[in-house]
């Protein structure tokens, strides 16, 4: 009896080890690998041969490992280059050091790529390990699959903080904007989402291209009409020739991607320069919308961690390999919101980015159809039972800091 190896890349969200915690229970249940090990810090901690045993957590241990935030095997943006033959060698004497049969890799589009080429590679020198990928992501971007667990989570917290600070803003006569800033480098779903509450007056999304002259325009609208002006813009708003509004856009995260912040802080001056309010107030949800535990969606806590079960349960076919488990939607009996566990082929998630639908955008910034409100509701529904620790929600201490 082989082993099975599992590790989380990129960045966390209030999910990600719902899908670990899934993994290795599925192994408790079905023990099909003598030891489910954790690679420590993503691909990076693996090349280093940093393992931790996670075969035998306790029940209790798992439960909390559900609803802890963050990456509890912590994570990495390290790329894996195609070309670079020695990271390849050493990552599989590794495996073959650990009698590792099967490495499951959880993150977004880059990790994905990782999964791919990993597989390409085994399959090239005809070695037998095999790679599985199991998605997350807040940004819900990933191409084939309907969402991502990671989103609903991110929604549902970005929802109770816009419906919560609308209020807040509502109760003041001084005149002033307000703007809420999520993320999103590439795809607005989670600056949509908020939308749900009905309390968002602009939205501004990768996918339109920025007018400021237009968006100003609409903003002067609002102040007329009802003398404020609720916003959410998402961190990777762009000008038609891709220039973001972001001033940290020079910058990079290791895979040529730009380190973004700032949107929310821009267009507060913006307006403020055209004489359209005299101050602003930015809130940016940045990582709160990924940490916060104690706002998880009961449906996303339940979609990750079945998708750990699946990943395993499918290995157990030994060509199942360059896979990755996803969720699409389906409906009961009644018509409610129901998931659909599939499996396709990694190469389909990685390196590709599935933008919020241009037709669900309303004109003129003014957010949302209903289609686009009916898509991301039943995503946060639900309140999983958390287990307190005091105050706040019990975690556990982290693999990579034991």
């Amino acid at each position: 009896m082989g082993n099975c190896l599992v590790a989380q890349s990129g960045g966390p969200t209030t999910v990600i080890n719902a899908s670990l915690a899934g993994v290795i229970r599925a192994n408790q249940l079905n023990p099909v690998y003598e030891h489910v090990y954790g690679g420590l810090h993503g691909i990076e901690g693996v090349l280093a041969d940093r393992l931790y045993d996670l075969t035998n957590l306790s029940s209790n241990e798992i439960d909390i490992l559900k609803q802890t935030p963050s990456s509890a095997l912590g994570t990495c943006r390290y790329k894996l280059k195609r070309e670079n033959e020695e990271d390849f060698q050493t990552l599989m004497d590794v495996l073959v050091k650990h009698d590792i049969e099967v490495m499951f890799y959880i993150g977004g589009n880059d990790s994905m790529d990782t999964v791919d080429a990993l597989s390409e590679w085994a399959q090239k020198h005809n070695l037998p390990q095999r790679f599985v990928g199991i998605p997350k992501t807040v940004d819900n971007d990933l191409v084939p699959v309907d969402h991502c667990p990671g989103f609903p989570s991110a929604a549902k917290i970005a929802n109770q903080i816009v419906h919560a600070t609308a209020l807040d803003y509502a109760a003041y006569t001084r005149p002033e904007v307000f703007i809420v800033e999520t993320m999103g480098r590439d795809a607005g779903w989670l600056a949509a989402s908020c939308c749900a509450t009905g309390d968002v007056d602009l939205l501004l999304l990768p996918e339109v291209p920025f007018d400021k002259d237009a968006f100003l325009a609409e903003v002067q609208k609002k102040f007329n009409e009802k003398g404020s002006c609720y916003i959410v813009v998402s961190e990777g708003a762009r000008y038609a020739d891709g220039t973001y509004l972001s001033a940290g856009s020079s910058a990079n995260d290791g895979f040529a991607h730009a380190v973004l912040g700032g949107a929310g802080e821009c267009l507060k001056q913006m307006i403020i320069d055209a004489g359209v309010a005299p101050r602003g107030v930015v809130q940016s949800l940045s990582r709160a919308a990924r940490s916060s535990n104690f706002a998880q969606s009961k449906i996303d806590v339940d979609e990750a961690y079945n998708l750990g079960m699946s990943a395993h349960m499918r290995s157990t076919n030994p060509g199942f390999t360059a896979m990755a488990v996803g969720v699409d939607r389906g409906t009961d009996e009644n018509g409610n919101y129901k998931p659909l566990y599939t499996a396709k082929p990694v190469c389909e998630f990685a390196n590709f980015v599935k933008q919020f639908p241009i037709e669900w955008a309303l004109p003129n910034y003014q957010g949302i159809t209903q289609e686009a409100i009916d898509y991301v509701k039943p995503l946060m529904e639900g309140e999983p039972k958390l287990i307190m620790d005091g105050a706040i929600p019990a975690t556990i201490v982290p693999f990579n800091l034991r």
